[in-house]
């Protein structure tokens, strides 16, 4: 038999190695050495979760106030949604939009809400926002897109260009150069730059990756109105604020306006991937036969639960939930006597606390760990809360004494 040469001898040598630690570590670590180092991870892997509650792979139980950043909104291992996925396994998983799909259709109706809307479904936020550039453009016969400063869109090029970070675009090239970002919260400057030209606004009613920025109604309104009289299409990016984040199904619900355009996904499916992005009814004309389309967007698994997501949503008792928390989670926070506190900030269940400074965030944030209190992070220094929207009073209180005590002392 003919020897294996050396130089794939070693690779194969590595390779075993590589896989010894991964399966082996004595702390009972998993090391991932097969891929991209692109997340900074916790050492902790998330093997089970009911309701608020989530346990690692050690045994160790974690009230969970991340929802996987905003994501599992009615919590974990859901009995209906948990039952409406079981039911669809046993039926199909997969149908390409060839066909009728009559949950597309359910869904589309109840994100519609009884308003004149239309939807495109997809996987994700940013491939939501990337629809509504090509809508905004393709039915505007325009080019410019008008974003803020410190938005955050998403990670494609085109969603990646509409987001107001410099940090998120650095190392990959030129973005479309006919994009431009304005002050947030200030209209004066945005006015003045506001003409035929621009095909669309788009915006988040909260910044929620660079810290939780809320925009102001007066100001949103404005923006809205000049919009219109410019034929201007106003986007507005609910990704991470919509599916009752807020205390109503859309936070846009909650200034008065309704958009051109709305994006969503994160909470839709509570988990499974799905986006979707809502269109005015007159702007579907745009948006024909081979415009645009999405091999797995709106597939059957994803839908099925998103069906029972927004019957759950649209109940109101978790509304009623959702403002009562955060009343509860906003009075405490007021009450924690702290200086390295510095501001506390947010709507519904999308909250805030903004730090003194960077090292105080990650010192916190890993004490909070060891105390039992999963939380994120949100641009350089703030604390960001993002429980489902199912957590209890009781869970509220707990997380507040485990706040008070890691942030006083």
């Amino acid at each position: 038999m003919n020897k294996i040469p050396k130089n794939i001898q070693l690779t194969l040598e590595i390779s075993w190695v590589k896989l010894y630690i991964y399966t082996h570590n004595n702390e009972g670590v998993l090391v991932m050495t097969f891929l991209f180092q692109n997340y900074q991870r916790k050492p902790i892997e998330l093997v089970n979760g009911e309701g608020c509650n989530v346990t690692d792979q050690l045994g160790k139980q974690y009230l969970d106030l991340t929802s996987g950043i905003g994501v599992s909104s009615l919590g974990h291992h859901h009995p209906v949604l948990t039952k409406a996925l079981k039911d669809q396994v046993d039926k199909i998983w997969h149908t390409s939009n060839l066909y009728t799909n009559s949950l597309q259709e359910s869904v589309a109706e109840k994100l519609a809400d009884n308003k004149d809307y239309v939807a495109f479904f997809c996987n994700s936020g940013t491939e939501a926002n990337e629809a509504a550039l090509k809508l905004a453009k393709k039915a505007t016969g325009r080019n410019k897109v008008f974003s803020f400063q410190q938005s955050f869109h998403g990670r494609t090029y085109g969603a990646m260009s509409l987001t107001g970070q410099s940090s998120i675009q650095q190392g990959f090239g030129p973005m479309l150069d006919d994009v431009s970002y304005f002050p947030f919260n200030d209209i004066e400057e945005i006015a003045e730059s506001l003409n035929h030209e621009v095909a669309a606004v788009i915006v988040e009613l909260i910044q929620g990756e660079s810290g939780i920025h809320v925009a102001y109604k007066g100001w949103i309104k404005e923006l809205f109105k000049l919009c219109q009289k410019q034929g201007i299409l106003f986007i507005v990016d609910e990704v991470q604020t919509g599916i009752g984040r807020t205390g109503t199904l859309f936070a846009y619900e909650q200034y008065d306006i309704e958009p051109d355009i709305i994006t969503s996904a994160k909470a839709l499916a509570n988990g499974l991937p799905l986006g979707a992005m809502l269109g005015k009814t007159y702007l579907a004309a745009s948006f024909g036969p081979g415009s645009h389309g999405s091999t797995f967007g709106g597939n059957p698994l994803a839908l099925s639960v998103a069906d029972k997501v927004l019957d759950l949503v649209k109940q109101p008792e978790l509304m009623e939930n959702v403002c009562q928390r955060s009343t509860q989670f906003f009075n405490g926070l007021k009450q924690i006597s702290s200086k390295k506190i510095i501001d506390i900030r947010g709507k519904g269940l999308m909250i805030g606390i903004e730090l003194s400074d960077s090292l105080v965030l990650a010192s916190v944030m890993n004490t909070l760990e060891k105390q039992g209190l999963l939380t994120l992070k949100a641009g350089k220094n703030v604390l960001r809360l993002l429980p489902p929207l199912t957590i209890s009073q009781e869970e509220v209180a707990l997380a507040l004494a485990i706040l008070e005590k890691v942030l006083a002392g």
